[in-house]
């Protein structure tokens, strides 16, 4: 059985595929290993942290990650993951357990940066201005 799921951050889009295998998770065709920096990559391997380690050993994930940074992209991952096990097991207490731990391991988080805006430097700061 293969499972497709997808994972939002910002503008980071994470789309992965959980299939039957031995535990190889892979980052854009590169192993989750040599992911840089060290945090993201304890931010994407979250998931597995919370199920326990024993069901890694019983899956291959592929995932591809494209648009934001570092971190963005790190929470999609992780986002994509949670999801992809939890479809591919069918696994209600999984669900749970994630739900319990952080609601952004299965909902994505929708919100954006503000576009800029006239008269100021951001989207809501505004230039100073003196009399006298």
């Amino acid at each position: 059985m293969v499972t497709n799921t997808s994972g939002k951050k910002k503008t980071a889009i994470a789309r992965a595929t959980v299939r039957e295998g031995e535990g190889r998770v892979r980052i854009n065709s590169q192993p989750v290993e040599l992911v840089e920096p060290e945090m993201a990559r304890l931010k994407m391997l979250e998931p597995f942290r919370i199920a326990g380690e024993d069901l890694r050993s019983q899956v291959d994930i592929d995932v591809s990650v494209n648009g934001g940074g570092v971190a963005g992209q790190a929470d999609a991952v992780r986002t994509a993951l949670a999801r992809g096990l939890v479809q591919y097991l069918n696994d209600a207490e999984l669900r749970d357990a994630y739900m319990e731990f952080d609601r952004s391991l299965l909902v994505n988080d929708v919100r954006q940066s503000e576009p800029k805006k006239w008269g100021g430097p951001g989207a809501r700061a505004r230039y100073q201005k003196s009399y006298r």
